[in-house]
């Protein structure tokens, strides 16, 4: 069932082409989106990746729903390349893949599960004591995941999307945007980067939140 929630009107104020590069060399071209009217008010981006414009004329026109990956921002793993994560792994995976067949990538100002640069770091001093991912957020007086998908569903109606392959291992993902009126077709998980540094990390997310993760290594 499709939900309609009186969310302000969100718009596109800016598109424009960047030339995008990782470091293994890998390198394509995004049309970056920016927007008006998203409810937090923070500064979220839609990387518009591979043929975008023929994924949405082919939803449109009954076919196959285009790729779209909403990515929560993590400057220690996609910047700073940690391993504590799987973050930066996941989005150079997922920039491939969805340039591949075209679609959306949404990149989402929503560090530490939400908690902010700073808390998450303090969240990692308490996971040196024992503490997994989720505990370690308890302690510090903050949800387990406090992330709010509106925005993504915001941006995706914003260009004209209404369904969606979803690229994520992470369940809450799929019924929030759900709930938020986007349909999802499909949900596509992403590959696993798994590392010795990052083992409990996954097995939480596995173990805890229900994450598509097989993990033959890790628990």
């Amino acid at each position: 069932m499709t939900v309609t929630l009186d969310l302000p009107a969100t718009r596109v104020r800016t598109r424009v082409s960047v030339p995008l590069r990782f470091p293994d060399g890998y390198a394509t071209t995004a049309d970056v989106f920016t927007f008006t009217g998203l409810v937090d008010g923070r500064e979220h981006l839609a990387l518009g990746l591979g043929p975008w414009r023929a994924a949405l004329a082919a939803a449109a026109a009954g076919e196959s729903a285009p790729l779209v990956r909403p990515h929560s921002e993590c400057l220690t793993g996609d910047v700073f390349g940690s391993e504590r994560c799987d973050c930066g792994p996941q989005l150079r995976e997922a920039v491939e893949r969805i340039a591949e067949t075209g679609g959306f990538l949404l990149y989402l100002r929503q560090e530490g599960r939400g908690i902010g640069l700073y808390a998450k770091l303090d969240a990692y001093a308490l996971q040196d004591t024992g503490l997994d991912t989720y505990q370690a957020n308890l302690a510090l007086g903050h949800g387990e995941d406090e992330r709010d998908y509106t925005p993504a569903a915001q941006m995706l109606t914003a260009l004209g999307v209404e369904e969606i392959r979803l690229l994520s291992n992470n369940p809450d993902k799929a019924t929030q945007l759900a709930a938020l009126g986007v349909r999802v077709a499909e949900r596509i998980p992403t590959g696993v980067h798994l590392t010795g540094s990052n083992a409990r990390y996954l097995t939480a997310k596995r173990d805890h939140t229900a994450h598509t993760l097989d993990l033959p290594l890790a628990g």
